[in-house]
């Protein structure tokens, strides 16, 4: 398997689900705006969406895929289809159970996660309806990310990496054609999220029927390698959670800024979903079946170079993302959500979230790729040690940065608070796998450093010179929207040329960065 070219597929599949979010956030944000009920829905969304991380795209991935692989490796079919018909029994036991106590305890979850809203007697209830709306998703996303992960630890990448955008295309068809039929409109978003967890699970179901894993589920407690994924899960869930639930944290301390604020940080973040979902989810689907199974063959040589593969492809790819959503803030905003009902003012306040977010977007992706290489060798203390420390810091430094930025800038501190705080967890984890001796680093990195670093000096130079300077065209992003959609794609493509032209000149060729595996 050439992991470049599987990284490639993927990526393609994830951007294919990015864009249509990027349409998809459009049309809600020139349909609703920002304001009370666009709140009330990212918050009712952010809850179910931080569960299905917890509970499948992260804790319960990070302790299940392992121990699938090492089954894979060393044990029969049969002791591998009868693993997963108990683990499979075991979620749904567990997500049903959550999903009822959700659905019952709305209003309380509301007012424990966004208590500012309890000013608003309204926008309270709105949220709380839509929270019951959408909290099913929990389970209909999270035993859809059980078939991903299984789909994935047998290498077929591409159907897990499109299966998000069916959730993108619930929620355009919901806002353009039955937005009229709800009392609010805004409630068709609610019920979007419902249907869209209904069409992802129901899409990966026939791949996993044809690799014979489709079966009646069973609850068996007393399943060894069951309990094994539980005694991982449980201290994994902060380990492999600390930007989301500093998310749902930020969310809280946002509900007494400024109406808006919770908005703009939800468009700020939607924005950084791109490099994130396309590079770091990516990267770390592809490397933790892998790593697992050098793990479980004992392939120290293999599994550190694999991880110094992975590491620098990311720096390759997320230091230009980086720089770019940092220069190219306001026009990205601009050209995708400045409409309508949503004002210049707001483009402005999502413009500074996206730049505080964009500071931290390399901390965020690299431990996407340094993650992997504890949980896949079954190490879950080390990784959560850190996550607790990283998530104290991270609330001192909401607190300090509400306090010292001035007023409408305030949610700017918090998005600046996460990206720091995932910068400290990534830099955290690349020591302790020194350390531990899990990762040795190949050579040549300070000269790939300092190359890269050129490189993407030269880039954010000509497009910061492209934006600001007076004796060139003056781009005017309050045009039409394809006229801003054509001068944002220029900016890209000169700022992509100029980097990659860049790593040529000094030496950069694609085939340095191959990998294959068996």
């Amino acid at each position: 398997m050439n992991l470049l070219k599987t990284l490639a597929k993927v990526s393609s599949m994830t951007m294919v689900s990015r864009i249509l979010g990027f349409i998809r956030d459009a049309i809600i944000a020139r349909m609703f705006g920002a304001g009370m009920a666009t709140d009330a829905f990212f918050v009712a969304f952010k809850l179910p969406n931080l569960l299905r991380r917890i509970f499948a795209e992260g804790a319960f991935s990070q302790a299940f895929v392992p121990i699938l692989a090492e089954y894979r490796q060393t044990r029969s079919p049969e002791a591998t289809k009868a693993f997963v018909q108990h683990i499979t029994g075991l979620l749904s036991f567990i997500l049903v159970i959550v999903t009822a106590i959700g659905i019952l305890a709305a209003p309380w979850i509301i007012y424990i996660t966004a208590p500012g809203f309890a000013t608003s007697a309204d926008k309270f209830e709105l949220a709380a309806t839509m929270l019951r709306i959408t909290f099913p998703y929990i389970l209909l996303i999270s035993l859809s990310s059980l078939v991903g992960s299984i789909l994935n630890t047998y290498h077929q990448f591409s159907i897990p990496a499109f299966t998000p955008t069916f959730l993108n295309i619930s929620f355009i068809v919901f806002a353009l054609f039955f937005t009229p039929y709800f009392d609010p409109p805004a409630l068709a978003l609610a019920w979007a999220v419902f249907v869209g967890g209904i069409l992802q699970l129901a899409f990966q179901l026939p791949a996993l029927a044809r690799l014979g894993f489709l079966q009646m589920p069973k609850v068996n407690f007393k399943d060894a390698a069951v309990r094994r994924v539980l005694l991982n899960m449980a201290p994994a869930i902060l380990g492999v959670s600390v930007s989301q639930v500093s998310l749902v944290i930020n969310t809280i301390f946002a509900s007494f800024l400024v109406a808006g604020s919770v908005s703009w940080m939800y468009y700020a973040d939607r924005l950084m979903e791109l490099p994130t979902g396309v590079l770091g989810v990516a990267l770390g689907t592809i490397l933790l079946p892998t790593l697992s199974k050098h793990a479980a063959n004992n392939d120290t040589t293999n599994f550190s170079a694999l991880l110094d593969w992975g590491l620098r492809l990311c720096l390759l790819l997320t230091l230009p993302a980086a720089v770019g959503l940092g220069v190219l803030a306001f026009p990205l905003v601009a050209t995708l959500f400045m409409y309508n009902e949503f004002s210049a003012l707001d483009a402005v306040n999502t413009q500074w979230a996206l730049v505080a977010y964009a500071i931290g977007l390399v901390g965020m992706i690299v431990v996407k790729v340094l993650a992997p290489g504890f949980y896949s060798r079954q190490n879950i203390k080390t990784p959560v040690k850190i996550a607790i420390f990283t998530l104290t810091v991270t609330q001192i430094m909401n607190f300090t940065f509400i306090q010292m930025f001035a007023e409408g800038y305030k949610h700017a501190g918090l998005a600046l608070a996460i990206g720091l705080g995932a910068c400290l967890n990534a830099i955290l984890l690349y020591v302790l796998l020194r350390v531990k001796g899990f990762y040795q680093p190949k050579s040549g990195w300070r000269s790939f450093l300092i190359k890269l670093v050129v490189a993407v000096a030269a880039m954010g130079g000509v497009l910061w010179l492209l934006l600001h300077a007076q004796t060139v065209y003056v781009f005017d992003w309050y045009h039409s929207g394809h006229i801003r959609a054509l001068q944002l794609m220029g900016l890209v493509g000169i700022g992509a040329l100029v980097y990659f032209v860049a790593l040529g000149i000094m030496g950069f060729r694609p085939r340095h960065f191959k990998r294959s595996e068996a």
